[in-house]
């Protein structure tokens, strides 16, 4: 069986990743333009949660980092290959690994949701709970995680600035920029 990844996937059919940090408001943002698009929304992290039956700070504490990228990894390369017409949110360290990075610019449109540190800091306190990686971080560590993803980041389709902006209006901006590049790439008769 060929997977997607090796066809041709027409624009319009392709999945839409959104990557960026933890807390940027992958999900939030994702949901709706799934909503506005009709199409189903994947969150990954959700996902792995279904597929392994535990959460993920149980998967890192009882597995550990390691096993929890593995896991990760193999999840969004399934939803990748197999799957189309999605809005998929990847988790904010998902994209360092340069298989689903791979995979993720070869098979889908890849958008990059960009909010500046200053902006992310302010929501620190509600995010460190559900965020391992974060555990026992001082904001001088955390703050050195966010710029060093940046980096990674830097790989995508499109980059959506959201500073300043509600989910809503970045939902929003996405449709329309989905629909201008859907028109753009229509093939002529």
């Amino acid at each position: 069986m060929r997977t997607m990844s090796r066809q041709h996937i027409p624009v319009r059919a392709k999945n839409i990743v959104l990557i960026g940090f933890m807390g940027v408001g992958k999900t939030t943002i994702g949901k709706l333009v799934a909503e506005k698009l009709y199409r189903d929304f994947i969150d990954v992290d959700a996902e792995i949660e279904q597929r392994y039956g535990m959460a993920i700070p149980e998967i890192f504490a009882q597995h550990g980092e390691d096993y929890f990228r593995k896991i990760e990894r193999n999840t969004i390369i399934d939803i990748c290959n197999n799957k189309q017409c999605n809005i998929v949110s990847l988790g904010g360290g998902a994209f360092k690994q340069e298989a689903i990075r791979e995979v993720c610019l070869e098979s889908c449109l890849v958008l990059f949701l960009d909010l500046s540190w200053d902006r992310w800091k302010e929501r620190m306190d509600l995010l460190i709970e559900n965020r391992p990686v974060l555990h026992n971080k001082s904001v001088d560590e955390v703050q050195q995680i966010f710029d060093e993803r940046q980096a990674i980041y830097a790989e995508h389709n499109a980059r959506v600035t959201t500073d300043n902006l509600n989910p809503e209006e970045v939902a929003d901006y996405i449709v329309e920029l989905l629909k201008l590049g859907w028109e753009l790439h229509q093939p002529l008769s």
